[in-house]
Formats: C-alpha cells, structure tokens, sequence
C-alpha cells in the first residue's frame, strides 16, 4: 500500500492523512510502493512516481498527472517535492531519481556527497572506485564478471563475486 505523508496542513478537499504543500496548492507528495517520492493522484489512493509527472501519459486516473499548469513550464511549473536539483544548478532530475544508483545528473551529484547524502551500497551491489559510464560508485552486481569494464580498477570482473 502507498504511504502518504502524515496530515499537517489540509486544504478543504484533502482527504484526511494527506499532506498539500504550502504554496502549492492542490499538489500532494505520497510514497510509492518502491519507497520513493510520489505525486498523489486526485483520488487519494493512487500514488504515481515523480518521474511519471508530465511524462506525457496520462498515469493518474483522471489524467492530472498532465495537466497544462502541471506540465507548461517543466521544471518551474512542477511542485518542489518532485524536483531534485543536481551539482550544476541549471541541471535538475525527479526527485524519485535520487540514489537509484544511476547517474541521472551526469556527474554523479545526484548519488554522491556532497550535494546528495545516499545510504551505502544495497546488498545486490558492488562498491568500487569511480565507475565508467552510467553508475556512480556501486554497480548492479548483475555487472560483474560479465567480462565488461564498468569499474575504473577492474574490481567488478577481477573480485567481485558476482549476483
């Protein structure tokens, strides 16, 4: 079941549990069933991720995870609780992207210190030094020994023990 963020500030149509944002009228954060940021749907009960706010399918079921005022000026227009911004100010990502393991921002600022603050490597991970291409520090260990460099000192084909 989606968890929605404890009541603090209600507006007239919010049903009880749920939290609207201050100034941002309408838009309401819950947690997915993954554990990451989400936008809550009209109906209270459908919790979408952030990435999938003006993605251009409409997700919610009355489709107000596309509406124009949601979506005009994209990142601007967005509530701040799906935006996460990245080491280069001018740079942003959904807020769900953060510590996914992926280097969504392009300079891994959105998985490393000192702009994001992720928990260590989870147990189907490989910690090693800077990784080459998409991963930051730790890689799916899916990666390793698939006789595929993704660690700048070969430590996932040369010690890690695999999935």
């Amino acid at each position: 079941m989606n968890k929605i963020f404890p009541q603090e500030e209600v507006s007239g149509n919010a049903a009880a549990g749920t939290k609207v944002l201050p100034g941002e009228e309408g838009a309401q954060a819950c947690v997915t069933l993954t554990n990451r940021t989400g936008f809550l749907c009209h109906d209270q009960r459908s919790c979408i991720s952030a990435s999938g706010v003006c993605d251009g399918i409409r997700t919610c079921p009355h489709g107000e995870d596309e509406e124009e005022a949601l979506c005009r000026d994209v990142p601007q227009s967005l509530p701040s609780f799906l935006v996460a911004r990245c080491g280069d100010p001018a740079s942003w990502i959904y807020s769900d992207q953060k510590c996914d393991g992926t280097n969504n921002c392009g300079d891994c600022s959105d998985e490393l210190s000192p702009v994001t603050a992720c928990p260590p490597c989870g147990p189907g991970w490989w910690r090693c030094p800077p990784t080459v291409f998409k991963y930051c520090d730790c890689i799916p260990r899916s990666l390793c020994r698939d006789l595929v460099q993704h660690c700048s000192d070969w430590s996932d084909e040369n010690a890690c023990p695999g999935p």
